[in-house]
């Protein structure tokens, strides 16, 4: 078995940084003063020994780095193979669709136009990346509309970053108690893996299949191959990363699912799921994919089950937040811009018996204590509306702590 379809593995130190999105000072900010990667002038990431890197995924779209970015990402890969872990993100995979979209097969209701409008038009209206040709041009420099899709094409290409980046990159990744995925582990999703009928019951069978079921789809994208009734072969992978026809939700990909409610909120996995999770060794899921305010939030149920979730984009603040796992100890470093405006530090580390109000949710109010500032107060936080969210600053003796539950 190739050393990217392995599911797990045993670390004692991981660093953590997921949805870059094409923004190199994300990246830049993740490195600066981490204690477990470095970024030199030359954009070489370095990390440090006895340490891993997990890349979550979604290293392009929004910001004019994406080519930068997974540079970086594939020599840390081949500089360091056993230290550094690449998930896929939707917005990585999706971009295989263009090897055919953008050379005869165009998707349903594209313009007839020529080839720079036309990716403009697949870009915004079916990737959700509206300014992602503005930011390739951007990267290139001065070029015209048919280099900025020769580009596109090109990352394409066997031998292109985004099919490199995804030959190098899994599904889903484990490492002791922790359980790393793009979008969210689900009742949907948990143990089922396309073409596959049956359900697997155990973590570490499950995420071997995953990885093998992307393995086997970007081998089949880079040989051309076709299934027998002409499709190909790797349809079904673009399916998996995609939200389901007419909706923004797919909670049977591992890729594409949100732990949220239907206000947005972040909940908790159910029940049912955490026990599988438990059953397998699976103490702590960490995802990327859905927005959730400026810093990573944590989520926390009665038995110590946690949910982090650490995507780092559509905030008020969008900087590349410092998030790593040592055994059963979770420590998180950002930055937040509170409601009224002002900037604050956020720094909190979360161990297996600490009893405080973190990850915690107040059911009357919607109000999920998601991490604490660096000051001492507590970081409160829901969704209004959309990407529109509250952020408040709470001291710990103003929280009425028997109010609060677990965020289901």
């Amino acid at each position: 078995m190739t050393a990217r379809v392995l599911a797990s593995a045993r670390v004692s130190r991981i660093a953590y940084l997921t949805d870059v999105e094409g923004r190199w000072d994300k990246l830049a900010g993740f490195a600066a003063g981490n204690p477990l990667v470095t970024l030199d002038t030359d954009d070489r990431l370095r990390v440090a020994d006895g340490a891993v890197l997990v890349f979550g995924g979604d290293a392009v779209d929004r910001g004019p780095a994406g080519r930068r970015v997974l540079r970086a990402l594939l020599d840390a890969k081949a500089a360091q193979p056993a230290q550094v872990v690449l998930l896929a993100g939707n917005r990585d995979l999706n971009k295989l669709r263009l090897a055919r979209e953008l050379t005869g097969a165009p998707p349903a209701g594209a313009p007839d136009a020529p080839r720079g409008e036309l990716l403009r038009w697949i870009l915004a209206r079916t990737m959700g990346a509206k300014d992602a040709f503005a930011h390739r041009r951007a990267e290139l420099g001065a070029v015209d509309d048919d280099d900025v899709v020769d580009s596109f094409l090109d990352d394409v290409a066997p031998d292109g970053l985004v099919t490199r980046y995804l030959a190098a990159a899994r599904l889903g990744f484990r490492s002791g108690e922790t359980l790393f995925v793009h979008g969210g582990v689900t009742v949907d999703n948990l143990g089922r893996v396309p073409g596959i009928a049956e359900v697997t019951a155990d973590v570490d069978a499950w995420i071997e299949r995953l990885n093998a079921f992307l393995a086997a789809a970007v081998d089949g994208f880079l040989a051309g191959r076709v299934t027998a009734a002409g499709a190909p072969s790797w349809d079904a992978l673009l399916a998996y990363q995609a939200p389901l026809p007419g909706t923004r939700l797919h909670q049977a990909s591992v890729v594409y699912a949100r732990p949220t409610d239907e206000r947005g909120d972040p909940v908790l996995p159910p029940p049912e799921v955490i026990a599988t999770l438990r059953a397998s060794g699976v103490r702590r899921v960490v995802v990327g994919h859905t927005p959730s305010g400026d810093c990573p939030a944590v989520l926390r149920d009665d038995g110590g089950f946690e949910l982090v979730l650490a995507d780092n984009s559509y905030g008020r603040v969008e900087a590349g937040s410092q998030l790593a796992i040592d055994g059963a100890r979770l420590d998180v470093r950002g930055a937040t811009v509170l409601d009224g405006g002002e900037r604050a530090e956020v720094g909190w580390t979360l161990g297996p018996d600490d009893t405080s109000a973190l990850g915690l949710r107040d059911p009357a109010t919607r109000r999920l204590v998601k991490a604490r500032l660096a000051r001492g107060d507590y970081l409160t936080f829901r969704v209004v509306s959309g990407y529109e969210v509250e952020q408040r600053a709470v001291a710990p003796d103003a929280l009425d702590r028997a109010a609060l539950a677990p965020p289901r």
